[in-house]
């Protein structure tokens, strides 16, 4: 199904309920499904269509403990049923990393898959990541994605543990005129 497929109003709602999820069922993603998420983020834009990445799928439950002990918030990886780390070029390839993880996400969405993103860091972990998954040194590994059905209802809503309720804002959104400005900052809509 694509945009031609869903009115403007459908497809941006659709756009607007991605939400992050940290809690998963104990159900194994279908292989249909991951190729179809890895398929639709081999075509993302990138800078000068460089496709500065490759992916590691991990299902290898071991291996996903392991990585959810290498950042702070990379926890949700442990209860995944499938996390995708992105193998990057270099640093300077960072905002590509963003694109292709956004796009990933919607995919896994569009099939019912949740999605959370983790941030593998500091560099010692960093390094630890790549020694896991073999990624050659000269690559950059910072961000992961955890996969899975959402465990419940609940679980498509912000965790009120400790932890992510002193580190998340409010859920809801900044209204538009606190965010945008027109022509020229600090000029509000006409």
């Amino acid at each position: 199904m694509g945009p031609a497929a869903l009115t403007p109003q459908a497809y941006l709602r659709f756009l607007r309920r991605l939400r992050a999820v940290r809690r998963f069922a104990p159900r194994p993603i279908p292989q249909q499904v991951l190729d179809d998420v890895i398929e639709t983020g081999r075509w993302t834009g990138s800078s000068k269509n460089s496709q500065p990445w490759e992916l590691v799928v991990v299902r290898d439950r071991e291996r996903l403990r392991a990585l959810a002990m290498l950042g702070r918030f990379a926890g949700h990886l442990a209860g995944a049923a499938a996390g995708i780390v992105l193998v990057m070029e270099s640093p300077a390839t960072a905002f590509d990393a963003g694109r292709l993880a956004q796009q990933l996400m919607l995919a896994a969405w569009a099939h019912g898959v949740g999605s959370c993103i983790a941030s593998i860091f500091p560099e010692e972990n960093e390094a630890r990541a790549k020694a896991l998954l073999g990624v050659p040194d000269a690559r950059w590994v910072r961000t992961a994605i955890s996969l899975g059905y959402p465990a419940d209802a609940a679980a498509r809503r912000v965790s009120s543990t400790p932890e992510t309720a002193r580190v998340l804002p409010a859920v809801g959104r900044k209204p538009l005129e606190r965010f945008v400005s027109w022509e020229r900052y600090g000029q509000r809509a006409p």
